[in-house]
């Protein structure tokens, strides 16, 4: 008996010392690339026990390999504005892992977006996409390029002149680019124009989220925030609750948002707050998702004017008042490390129930071991979020079979991939020793699908 437990005590010191060991690698060879380190450390800190129990992903050098993008991209992109005058963005694309499959991952325009950015995005990619059983590997792109205030013209311009580069390195059987914040069915549209028209023909399977009338799927659109609800749904009713009846606060008001609320309220839920970059709504009856649709969607317009047309709401400046709300059910839906520390004190004090990451990465490594200390049920983005890139494989499917498939039937695959990636958390879980931890459950239920393909295919 001593004998066995000095031996589990070495492979655990030893998955430790490896885990650590590899960390610090990637802090030194990427020292300012802040995002990219939170994402690696929050993987890293849930592979320990696989480690142990899995020697051979050591000797097999398995995590140096795959915080080491396969390729990374990065170009200029110059264009002309409507005074005539060039201007000159940085783009970049990101092609982290193909075990899987060809690279797929969306395009993100903001002026946000550097090689750390891009880097943590592909690297959450990789581990999203294995959760969704879709034969696809990760990738992540974008341009530091800011759509809002630009004319049609403007936009159209850039994204012909970013695709120009880009299309050198993707294809629908290399890698298959989507949309992300900034980039919707217009830029996609633009894009797709331009990559035909270098290309020299028709080749639909090269980016997703097209246009239904020209390749695009149904329910593609509804995806990601449908798919959080569906994935939120299955959380609370394993635990013994219901979305039936509870309150629920959506950061962001973007397709991801709008959606979620949308999914979250046809599901019994009352949402009382949404957001935008400027601030926050506050509507105690139920937010009017017809006016947020109509304002955001077709009008391009300020949260705050919600307002105007339902004067018993109100409006609050600073977007991140809004998890300072009494709610059941908090869904961060905006952006990256939207919830820190002090957000995510005050949701608990406010009595949240459960938290589902709709986002990429939205809270911090601090603020979710607040919320997993305290009880409260955390359905992390990598499971919660992978909503959009199933249906965006669903979307490849139907490209490479020249069939088109009905919003229904779209739907309900995608409720059946969110149930099974709340199954395989779960069960993964459970599996090496920490009942519950959604968190350890999608990182070592994604990273035992890649690892096992890459062992698989060699050193390569």
């Amino acid at each position: 008996m001593k004998t066995v437990d000095k031996m589990e005590f070495t492979y655990v010191q030893k998955a430790n010392e490896y885990v650590e060991s590899v960390y610090e690698t990637v802090k030194a060879r990427n020292p300012h690339q802040v995002e990219f380190q939170q994402a690696v450390k929050e993987v890293f800190a849930s592979l320990i026990p696989v480690l142990e129990k899995h020697p051979e992903y050591m000797k097999q050098s398995i995590l140096e390999r795959i915080v080491e993008p396969e390729r990374m991209i990065s170009f200029r992109v110059p264009w002309l504005d409507d005074e005539g005058k060039i201007q000159v963005n940085r783009g970049y694309r990101v092609q982290f892992n193909s075990a899987l499959g060809p690279y797929k991952g969306g395009i993100r325009f903001h002026p946000s977006v550097n090689e750390s950015i891009i880097k943590f995005l592909g690297f959450e990619q990789i581990f999203k996409n294995a959760l969704t059983g879709q034969p696809i590997g990760g990738a992540k792109g974008g341009a530091d390029f800011d759509p809002k205030g630009k004319s049609d013209a403007e936009i159209m311009r850039f994204t012909q002149s970013f695709m120009t580069e880009l299309s050198n390195y993707i294809g629908p059987d290399q890698d298959v680019p989507a949309g992300d914040i900034g980039v919707g069915a217009r830029e996609i549209g633009y894009m797709f124009g331009q990559y035909k028209k270098m290309r020299g023909g028709y080749q639909a399977g090269v980016l997703t989220g097209k246009g239904v009338g020209y390749g695009g799927s149904l329910g593609r659109k509804e995806a990601t925030g449908y798919g959080t609800a569906y994935f939120m749904d299955a959380m609370l009713k394993d635990n013994g609750l219901t979305i039936d009846g509870c309150t629920a606060i959506v950061s962001g008001s973007g397709n991801v948002s709008i959606y979620a609320m949308e999914k979250m309220t046809q599901l019994g839920a009352k949402v009382i707050a949404c957001s935008d970059s400027n601030g926050y709504i506050y509507d105690e009856g139920g937010i009017n998702l017809t006016t947020v649709k109509r304002l955001k969607e077709e009008g391009n317009c300020r949260i705050s004017e919600y307002v105007n047309e339902h004067p018993q709401a109100t409006f609050h400046e600073g977007c991140s008042g809004i998890w300072s709300l009494p709610c059941d059910i908090a869904l961060p839906c905006a952006t990256q490390n939207e919830i820190d520390n002090e957000a995510a004190k005050q949701l608990v004090a406010n009595g949240v129930k459960a938290v589902g990451e709709g986002a990429n990465m939205p809270s911090t490594l601090e603020a979710i071991e607040i919320f997993m200390s305290h009880q409260v049920l955390f359905a992390p983005a990598k499971a919660a979020n992978a909503g959009g890139v199933a249906v965006s494989a669903l979307e490849m499917a139907q490209n490479s079979a020249r069939i088109a498939w009905s919003f229904e039937e779209v739907d309900g695959k995608l409720h059946q991939i969110m149930q099974n990636i709340y199954q395989a958390s779960i069960q993964a879980a459970e599996e090496y020793g920490q009942p519950r931890n959604l968190v350890l459950g999608a990182n070592i239920s994604g990273f035992k699908k890649v690892a096992a393909a890459m062992i698989s295919q060699g050193v390569i």
